[in-house]
């Protein structure tokens, strides 16, 4: 499902909407461009993937068979975020958009 963003706000932003799924740096466009809504919407599903793979990361502690198939998820998710982003989409992804819709900033 794909959301209407204004021309101005995906070329102003499509760059931020990237870097929102490089793990740790999906925090800078959250903080840099928090006026934009599409860098917004994509920011905070790179913040859920972000706390996804550190908790995958602690789970593997623990049970270390269960990392590689659920960080090889949360990395696909993140591949296919940057994606859409690089073509100035926006696509909520399975069970992290729900999540996503709940953080505000």
């Amino acid at each position: 499902m794909e959301e209407n963003f204004s021309k101005a706000d995906v070329l102003d932003g499509k760059m931020y909407a990237v870097l929102a799924y490089l793990s740790i740096f999906c925090i800078v466009p959250l903080i840099v461009k928090k006026n934009n809504v599409f860098v917004l919407s994509h920011g905070r599903q790179g913040l859920v993937l972000f706390v996804g793979e550190v908790a995958a990361l602690v789970v593997s502690i623990v049970f270390p068979w269960a990392f590689r198939p659920l960080l090889f998820i949360l990395f696909g998710f993140s591949f296919w975020g940057m994606v859409t982003a690089l073509r100035g989409q926006f696509v909520k992804l399975p069970l992290i958009a729900r999540i996503a819709e709940k953080i505000t900033i």
